[in-house]
Order: C-alpha cells, then structure tokens, then sequence
C-alpha cells in the first residue's frame, strides 16, 4: 500500500454523529452498537483519530443525524424506514441528553458543525459540502456511526462530489458483524481510496 499522507491544507476530518443515543453507556442505540463497538475499540479509536487530528491542526467538521422534535415528519407523505424507526424511538431527541454530544466530542472552538441530516448521508441537504470548499477541503478522513448507513451514504456522497476519502475501519461501528463486513469489505471500497486502521491514520497525520 502507498504511504499513508495527508496536508492539512486540504484534508478534514468528518466526525458522523458522536451522540450520546449512539456511543454512550445508557443511550437508546448504544445496546445494538456496543458489541461491534466494543470489540473494535470504536469509541476510544474515533477520539484517539480526533485528538491527533487537532494536535496536528488539521479542520474538524461534525456531521449529525437530525435530533428528533415533537411533530417531525407527522405531515410527510412517504418516510425511509430508518426515519420511521427515528420518529418511533425519539432518537437522539433534542434537548436530552441523549441527543447531545457525548462529552469527549463537544466541538472545540473554531471546528464546523454542519446542519443536521435528516436521513443517513452527512452530505444530503446540508451544507457539508459548502463548509468543506469554503475551507479549501479536497480530501476527507471519516469516523462515526452506523458503518452502514451514514458513514457509508456520507462517503458515496462524498466520492461523487469529487472528494477523495479515508475510511478509519476501527473507528466505526455497526449493529452486527456481517453489517461491518458488508460496509467495509464489500460496498465502501468501491469509494473510499483508503480504508485503514487507527494506528495507521495516527502515525500519517502526526508526521
């Protein structure tokens, strides 16, 4: 494999929804996730990618699921099955704890929080995309849940707007085994150029 290299000039780092719900200890997703989630360290991982991140000054960018509300999607004609499970379960509801940052990734000062998105891509009607070009960002390093549904939507979103993408493989997680494995062996490397472990991306961003 080519040497992992990145400049902070023109890579950020995408962070997919570091809620609480998802990747704490109590939260409505966690007891589905923590299994995958526990086996690969995907937690300590993901803020391990972010600590070397910001040490190295490279541009953080947050891309969250839409925090549920009273009366969201109650006058919408058609909803994706995975909204409807967000409206029957109240995922990540806005002013809770649950939906929430989960603490280790409160955004620091200066780092980019995107509109929400309303089903898995961090791109689709928000302005992701913008807040990356504004920043001058042509490449992307992903961590984040669920592997297959919003890291994976992010990152085909991601390829056909043109940017290249890093996928850290031990810094997301899913609800199964052969959920990560579909993910990560079978559909993202069709868009990912790189799909790589944390000890990889740590030593290529603290260069």
């Amino acid at each position: 494999m080519t040497p992992l290299s990145y400049d902070p000039d023109n890579t950020g780092l995408v962070v997919v929804d570091p809620y609480n719900d998802f990747i704490s200890e109590g939260g409505k997703i966690w007891p589905r996730i923590k299994d995958v989630a526990e086996a690969n360290n995907c937690v300590p991982h993901m803020l391990e990618v972010l600590t070397t991140a910001r040490a190295a000054k490279f541009r953080v960018f947050f891309a969250m699921h839409h925090r549920f509300r009273e009366g969201d999607y109650e006058n919408w004609k058609y909803l994706a099955p995975i909204q409807r499970a967000a409206w029957h379960r109240r995922s990540f509801e806005y002013g809770t704890w649950g939906g929430e940052f989960r603490a280790e990734f409160v955004p620091a000062p200066g780092e980019i929080v995107a509109s929400e998105h309303w089903c898995s891509s961090g791109f689709a009607n928000t302005d992701l995309d913008l807040e990356l070009k504004r920043h001058g960002i042509q490449r992307i390093i992903v961590i984040g849940l669920v592997a297959h549904t919003c890291i994976e939507a992010t990152v085909r979103f991601a390829a056909e707007l043109g940017y290249d993408v890093t996928v850290v493989r031990d810094a997301v997680a899913d609800y199964s085994d052969e959920m990560m494995h579909a993910a990560l062996e079978i559909n993202m490397p069709n868009y990912a150029s790189a799909i790589v472990t944390t000890h990889d991306i740590v030593a290529a961003l603290a260069v």
